[in-house]
Formats: structure tokens, sequence, C-alpha cells
């Protein structure tokens, strides 16, 4: 080899080191996330082999509701939601297998049969069975799947902005490209990617503040979950939704916000005519996010379907 050849490539390999070096981002301890959010032993409940991190909050005789969160996202995405909430009802949430300070599934298992057997586990657990289910984006479509494969378990549906149908690059019976980029998640997390990645989901980028990202930052970078994030998203394969939301027999409300920048508002049309017993809440000027774009806002329609 050339000497100037020789070393133009050992350049090229430091500055590849270096970058990889610069990038890297590595999980943060358990112990330093669990003081930061005001983790204790009574935030954990043992279900369906699982240790699930809930917050379990309101007067134990009421009505449950139960709050499920979006992808790579967290219990605290209900933190407002939550409190408006659980004065008149009993307002379960929990980090999903795979993320937050759940952590992963020892299964390995991130497919909807799996988090429906969870879901039914911990209701057991706590000694619910029966509740009102609130699901927002990957959690929206949890709830529905939830409410199809077991109607005797739920009181009513509501459904944020839920996924579900196709959209461009998730085509059904097709397992998506997930590319080399999202294969390199466990490794590296650089905020202004994290950033850029959140803000379709607000329609008021104001709201996506420094502690925000950050909070969402923290619980990707929780022990193991860009791995199961990652092994999530291998294992999903889009299926048309139509069959299962018919056999819904629960009360539905889509709450929905018009400037949704991840799931087309219009999607919630193709909710309307699929789910028997349903109706829309829209927002014209909220987005993907709406419990924590406008959470006074948005959650007063939510009281009033959910009031017994």
């Amino acid at each position: 080899m050339k000497p100037a050849l020789l070393i133009g490539t050992v350049v090229l390999l430091a500055a590849l080191l270096g970058a990889a070096i610069w990038l890297y981002t590595p999980d943060k301890p358990r112990k330093v996330l669990e003081a930061k959010y005001f983790v204790s032993a009574a935030d954990y409940v043992e279900a369906a082999g699982l240790r699930l991190r809930v917050r379990d909050t309101g007067p134990r005789d009421a009505p449950a509701v139960i709050l499920l969160h979006g992808f790579g996202s967290s219990l605290e995405t209900w933190d407002e939601w939550a409190a408006l909430l659980s004065d008149r009802f009993r307002v379960i949430r929990y980090d999903l297998p795979g993320f937050g300070l759940t952590g992963p599934d020892p299964t390995g298992d991130y497919t909807d049969a799996r988090s429906v057997a969870v879901l039914a586990a911990l209701m057991d657990r706590l000694g619910i069975a029966k509740a009102a289910i609130v699901g927002n984006s990957m959690g929206g479509k949890l709830a529905w799947t939830f409410a199809a494969s077991h109607p005797d378990r739920v009181t009513k549906l509501v459904l944020v902005s839920p996924d579900g149908f196709a959209s461009p690059g998730f085509e059904y019976g097709k397992k998506p490209d997930i590319g080399f980029t999202v294969r390199l998640l466990p490794y590296v997390l650089p905020t202004v990617m994290l950033r850029a990645s959140l803000a379709p989901a607000y329609a008021d980028k104001v709201m996506l503040t420094d502690a925000l990202v950050a909070r969402y930052a923290d619980m990707m970078r929780a022990p193991g979950v860009r791995g199961a994030i990652v092994a999530r998203m291998q294992q999903y394969i889009p299926e048309n939704p139509e069959q299962a939301l018919r056999h819904i027999q629960a009360p539905t409300l889509l709450v929905w916000g018009g400037k949704d920048g991840m799931i087309p508002f219009a999607n919630a049309q193709d909710y309307l005519r699929a789910i028997p017993d349903s109706r829309l809440a829209a927002f014209p000027d909220l987005g993907h996010i709406p419990q924590e774009e406008a959470p006074e806002r948005s959650v007063a329609p939510v009281r009033q379907f959910l009031a017994p």
C-alpha cells in the first residue's frame, strides 16, 4: 500500500472510530433512573412472569380505568390525565413490556398476543374483573385488540390516535424493513435525532421541551429497552384490523388531533366505520399525543364518556 493511501486509510478509520465513540450512548443504570422517577418497591407488580412498573391511583372501589402508552413512551405520558381522572376512577397505568422501567420481556415475545396476555394477567393480579381501557398510538392498538378478544372484560374503550391501519412503509402481511440505522439504536441515541423523531407527534413544537425530550431519552436508555424496541419492530407484521374491530362490543370513543403527524387523522373514519358503537372527539389544533399537549382540554370528553 502506498504511504499516502495508508495514511488516508488510517485517518478515515480514526475518524470513524472517533465518531463511533462520540455517538455511543450507553444504557443508564436502573438505580439512577428509579431515583429520578421516584420508583419504590411498591411501584412494581409481578404478572405474567414480568416485573411491571405500575402506578395505581384513585379510590380502590371506584370504576377502573387502565391507560396504555404508545411506542417508545412510558406511563409518564399519562401524568396529567391520571391526575384529572383519579378523583372519580381507579386509574392504572404501567410501562408496557419492552419499555421504560418494566424493561425487556424475558420471553423475548413482543407480539400482540403476548401484550394482551400481560394486560389480562395484570388485571387478574390487581383483582380487576372489568375496566375501561384507554390507549394511545401503539397502546391504542393493544387496547382495541384486547377489547376485541376479551369483550367481557372491557366496559368502555377510548382510542387516542390509535395504530392499526396500514400506512406508508407498513403493508398488511409484510414485515417492515427496519433498516440499518434502527439496528444501531441499542448503541446510539443522539438527542438531536430523538427530538426530530418526536417532533411530528406535537402540533405545537413549543411543547417539545428539553425536559420532555430528556424523559423520553431516559426511558429509552433504561437497561435493555432499545434492544427490546428493535426486537418488537422485527416481530411486527401488520394485519388488516377491520374484522377484529367489528368484534368490539364496548362503547368506544376516538380522541384524535387534526394535526397528527404520526398517524393520519383520516384514519378516524376507518375506525368509526368498523367499530359498531363508536364516536369521535376531534381536536383540530392538536397532534398525536393530546394527553401531553393539552391535557385538560383533551380529557374533558373522556371524563364525560367514562362517567357511569
